[in-house]
């Protein structure tokens, strides 16, 4: 199997992660091309609701619980104590597309670009000190000339340095 192309977004709490994703699935989307995301969440989370068959499922000890229909399926994985899956075990699991944005897992050495916005929840750079970090995309001006500084909500230019940066092919 190949690896897919894959390219993070790293930044602290309330930098802006979550709001860039989510607008580079709709350009890269826009353009014709398959993408798949993986959120890292850094606590605990369901995305079941109480009293909801699959949630009965899980809670009488299911391993997987797979809920399926017309329009989408999910597969619920639960650990019941074993160690977090890895970053590469998680990226071996997403079907074949032609690109997986990554937002969190800061410390995997993808190529990312970090997102800094003024009301985050800490202002200290990260890119000085992870050498995967490719360009800054902010919502201030940055004094940076070691990288590419995009303005954070300048959606289509940072879709172009991805797809360069990752060699995405033309569709």
């Amino acid at each position: 199997m190949t690896t897919p192309r894959v390219f993070g977004i790293s930044g602290w709490k309330n930098s802006g992660k979550t709001g860039l994703a989510v607008r580079l699935v709709e350009e890269f989307t826009r353009r014709g091309y398959r993408i798949s995301t993986i959120k890292h969440a850094h606590h605990d989370f369901d995305i079941d609701k109480v009293g909801a068959d699959s949630y009965r499922h899980r809670q009488a000890g299911a391993h997987e619980v797979t809920i399926v229909s017309g329009t989408r399926f999910a597969i619920m994985h639960e650990l019941r104590g074993e160690a977090e899956p890895s970053f590469e075990e998680i990226l071996s699991r997403i079907a074949p597309c032609d690109l997986v944005l990554i937002e969190g897992y800061k410390r995997e050495p993808i190529p990312k670009v970090e997102a800094r916005r003024l009301e985050a929840n800490n202002r200290e750079p990260l890119a000085p000190s992870d050498p995967h970090i490719v360009a800054i995309a902010a919502d201030h001006p940055v004094d940076d000339d070691r990288l590419p500084v995009f303005d954070l909500d300048d959606t289509a230019a940072i879709a172009d340095f991805i797809s360069r940066t990752i060699g995405l092919p033309p569709l």
